[in-house]
């Protein structure tokens, strides 16, 4: 049984694609996935990317998904000393990078510039382990 982390990005490939996730792999994210991945359709909605009903469509696919969401002390602590190693300007995504050290057997990101710093400090893995 392997355990992923998944970045926003992810969340949406594997909506957009409507990707069945293995039965052995647990997905896991901080609780702010949920207002990130509101956020990112809601913008792509007003740059006429999507249309309401499929980024509907998206938001209900991800909240099918078994991912389980976290944020507690430990996670938001380990978070902020992970961006302040990193020199990054804000904590968002050093809570995903958190939460991979934590609980995760790997940080799973489209980012190829996340994927290469994330790296210096926890596992990373391609999406195709998703797939």
């Amino acid at each position: 049984m392997a355990r992923y982390v998944i970045t926003p990005d992810v969340a949406l490939r594997l909506a957009g694609d409507r990707v069945a996730v293995p039965a052995g792999h647990h997905l896991l994210a901080p609780t702010l996935l949920r207002s990130q991945l509101l956020s990112l359709l809601y913008q792509a909605v007003r740059r006429g990317e999507l249309t309401r009903k499929e980024a509907d469509r998206q938001l209900d696919y991800v909240r099918g998904l078994r991912l389980r969401l976290l944020g507690d002390r430990v996670l938001q602590g380990l978070a902020w000393r992970f961006a302040d190693q990193l020199g990054w300007p804000d904590t968002l995504t050093a809570e995903y990078v958190a939460l991979a050290k934590l609980q995760a057997d790997a940080l799973v990101t489209l980012d190829a510039t996340l994927a290469r710093q994330a790296a210096k400090l926890v596992p990373t893995a391609p999406v195709d382990v998703l797939l």
